[in-house]
């Protein structure tokens, strides 16, 4: 699917099984922050709306304004963090790499990269719409690299 180019009808037909959609103030702010992070491709960015790539995984972000007879609208808080008690795991990214990034981006560090006893290496990420991020990686690829958490 040309995600550029592919309608809202079209879109919407084409969606299957579990989908994300973030409610952001600031599309294109939240654009930024995913690829400069998490190397995600964003598609038809505007101040209303976008759809993020991530590997072939689409969501789709919503400024609130474009929710306007939604029922979440009133429910949203004046200030993040946004998505309180969830997690967005990222499981095909490099938490290393990731939280380097976010520092550089002006994102806030939740905690440190590090080895967990579930078998991952990850990070808490809150960016600034106030949703937590978590790039993890199998503990297996990060010692097959010789400690980087790279394939």
């Amino acid at each position: 699917m040309d995600y550029d180019t592919v309608t809202a009808d079209a879109l919407g037909r084409s969606l299957r099984g579990i989908g994300l959609n973030l409610l952001v103030r600031d599309v294109p702010a939240e654009c930024a922050f995913l690829e400069t992070v998490f190397g995600m491709v964003c598609h038809q960015v505007s101040a209303d709306f976008a759809i993020a790539r991530y590997g072939d995984q689409v969501f789709q972000l919503h400024a609130d304004a474009t929710y306007h007879s939604n029922p979440l609208l009133g429910l949203l808080p004046e200030a993040p963090p946004r998505g309180a008690g969830v997690e967005i795991r990222l499981y095909d990214s490099d938490p290393d790499a990731a939280a380097a990034q976010a520092e550089a981006f002006g994102a806030t560090l939740l905690q440190r990269p590090g080895d967990k006893p579930h078998g991952l290496r990850e990070t808490y990420i809150l960016c600034p719409e106030g949703y937590a991020w978590v790039p993890s990686r199998p503990l297996a690829d990060r010692d097959a690299a010789g400690g980087r958490g790279e394939p």
